[in-house]
């Protein structure tokens, strides 16, 4: 057997191994993109999202886990480390500033989720999709690329339009990525209160906490906490209070 061969085996067998290299890898390049082209305009983290959707791009159903090289992408990436990372942020949070929050951290939730839902769905009405199901899925899409996927499944969308709300999900969450350490200091974007209120409004998790992280890396088990709350608000109103809303206006 070839030195090469014996590279290829150690390395598929040690596929988790090597997914948390290769990322580690991707943040450091993205970071120093970010540090020496962009003068950090641009947040690193925003970078390396960008970098890993080319790359899915490339690997069919499973992204690059389809390569067996990168077979441990599929558990890095999987569901399971990603509940885990975002419950994990949750052991960050001071409960004293969780309480300062209130109402308008309650609040918060309620109108970021409905007001994106509104705003995702009429943008899918003006494309086309007129009928409750694609109305109720692209605007649950739009509230994370989370919520589409479960809501489209539920109330039997289409595979088509569960990709459009999968796509307006990561579209929005690249947004937010970008634009948040840009308006922090504008919007007062500063203190673990105002980052719960923010991570209440926008919702999605991995967009509120790389863009906190890219603005201040303490604000982000708060901006995550609240974010984390509105994904849960999203699967429960979308698929049945929003979808026989939906279904009433519609019909």
């Amino acid at each position: 057997m070839s030195g090469l061969e014996v590279l290829d085996n150690l390395l598929i067998k040690n596929g988790l191994i090597m997914a948390f290299l290769v990322v580690g890898i991707m943040m450091w390049l993205s970071d120093l993109i970010s540090k020496k082209l962009f003068r950090k305009r641009i947040p690193g983290v925003a970078i390396a999202i960008l970098a890993a959707l080319v790359l899915a791009y490339f690997g069919e159903e499973k992204g690059v886990a389809n390569f067996p090289v990168f077979s441990g992408m599929a558990l890095l990436g999987g569901a399971m480390l990603r509940d885990f990372t975002i419950v994990a942020t949750a052991m960050g949070v001071s409960l004293s500033e969780l309480k300062k929050t209130g109402l308008a951290g309650i609040l918060s939730l309620l109108i970021g989720v409905i007001l994106t839902f509104f705003v995702g769905g009429l943008i899918g009405y003006a494309m086309g999709y007129t009928d409750a199901v694609s109305f109720t899925t692209i605007g649950a899409g739009a509230c994370t690329y989370i919520v589409g996927p479960i809501t489209g499944a539920a109330i039997g969308a289409s595979s088509d339009i569960i990709a459009i709300s999968v796509a307006t999900g990561v579209i929005k969450t690249i947004f937010v990525t970008i634009i948040t350490p840009i308006v922090a200091k504008r919007i007062g974007l500063d203190n673990p209160g105002t980052a719960m209120v923010f991570g209440g409004m926008i919702g999605t998790t991995s967009g509120v906490a790389a863009g906190l992280a890219a603005t201040d890396p303490k604000l982000v088990p708060y901006g995550a906490m609240t974010a984390t709350f509105y994904t849960g608000i999203g699967v429960l109103l979308c698929p049945s209070v929003f979808y026989l809303l939906m279904k009433y206006l519609l019909s």
